[in-house]
C-alpha cells in the first residue's frame, strides 16, 4: 500500500498497523522477561537485551513487508552501523525505551514506533508492556489508551491549584536543572520514572509537566510526541520551538513536554543548558 496521497484513510491503517505490531513485540518482551535474559553493553556504553534484539526484529519485519515503501529507521540497527536514508516519511522505532531499567527489573519501560512526515511526527504507538497499556494517536486521528477495560480517548489537562505535577527521569536527572526549571512555579509532586512512559503520563492527564535534559534519540519521542500533541500538549526544544525531526545523527536537544500552555514566553524561566 502506497502512502503517497497521504489522506486520512491511509494514515488511519498506518496507525492499526503500528498498534498492532506494538502489541505483538509486547508480547515478544514479556515472553522473554519472564524467562530471563542477559544484559550485554553496546559501543556507546549503554545496555542492551535480548528483549530489545528480538522486538527490534518483528517490528522492522513487520513494518518492512506492510510498507516497503516507507523506511525503517530503529535504534538497534543504527547503533550497528546500518544506517538508512529516510523519505518524505519514515517509521522511528525503539524496540525497549528504558532497557537500564528494564534490565533493573523495573516496570516503565515502553516500546515506541513512530511515524515521521518531513520534520514532523505525525502518528505514533506507544506499549507500556508491564502494564498491558498501549497507546495510540495523530494528527486527526485523536488519542487513545487500549487496556484491558477496552479503548479510552485521551487527553491532557490542566493544572490544579495544588500545583504542577512534575515527571523527572530516572537515570538522567539533574537536580540543579529540574530546580532552576521549577522556579517559580507551584508544585504540587516530582515523580521519577523512565522511558516514554513519562510523555503518554502528561498526554492522558495523570501528569503536567517533564521536563529532559539529558540525551535522547529520536525514536525515543516520536511516537508519543504524536500522541501527545493530538492530545493538547506539546513537546518543547530548549528554545521553545516544537520538537522536530530529522536532526543530524537523530539526536534531540534538552525539551519538556507540557500537558498546557507553558510556552518559554509566557515565563520568566531560563531554559535548561
Amino acid at each position: 500500500m502506497s502512502v503517497s496521497s497521504d489522506t486520512p484513510r491511509d494514515r488511519r491503517a498506518l496507525l492499526s498497523l503500528a498498534l498492532e505490531v506494538i502489541s505483538e513485540a509486547a508480547d515478544i518482551v514479556n515472553t522473554i522477561r519472564e524467562r530471563g535474559f542477559r544484559t550485554m553493553i553496546k559501543a556507546d556504553s549503554s545496555p542492551v537485551t535480548e528483549a530489545d534484539q528480538a522486538s527490534e526484529a518483528h517490528i522492522l519485519s513487520r513494518l518492512r513487508e506492510a510498507y516497503p515503501d516507507i523506511a525503517a529507521i530503529a535504534e538497534e540497527e543504527h547503533a550497528a552501523g546500518i544506517h538508512i536514508h529516510p523519505g518524505s516519511y519514515y517509521w522511528l522505532i525503539d524496540p525497549l525505551d528504558g532497557t537500564k531499567g528494564f534490565a533493573a527489573g523495573g516496570d516503565d519501560f515502553a516500546i515506541n514506533i513512530g511515524l515521521v512526515h518531513n520534520d514532523q511526527p505525525v502518528l505514533g504507538a506507544v506499549a507500556l508492556p508491564a502494564f498491558a497499556q498501549f497507546y495510540s494517536g495523530g494528527k486527526g486521528l485523536g488519542a487513545f489508551r487500549h487496556d484491558a477495560q477496552g479503548t479510552h480517548t485521551i487527553k491532557t489537562v490542566t493544572p490544579s491549584d495544588e500545583g504542577l505535577r512534575v515527571l523527572a527521569s530516572s537515570h538522567h536527572g539533574s537536580e540543579t536543572l529540574l530546580q532552576k526549571w521549577l522556579a517559580g512555579r507551584p508544585i504540587h509532586s516530582i515523580t521519577r520514572m523512565g522511558s516514554a512512559a513519562k510523555l503518554v503520563r502528561v498526554a492522558e492527564g495523570a501528569a503536567d509537566f517533564y521536563p529532559r535534559f539529558g540525551p535522547t534519540m529520536e525514536w525515543d519521542t516520536a511516537a508519543p510526541q504524536a500522541i501527545l500533541e493530538e492530545a493538547g500538549g506539546h513537546l518543547y526544544d530548549e528554545h521553545g520551538h516544537i520538537l522536530r525531526y530529522g536532526k543530524e545523527g537523530w539526536k534531540n536537544p534538552p525539551f519538556y513536554c507540557t500537558g498546557f500552555c507553558d510556552h518559554p514566553s509566557s515565563t520568566s524561566t531560563d531554559h535548561p543548558s
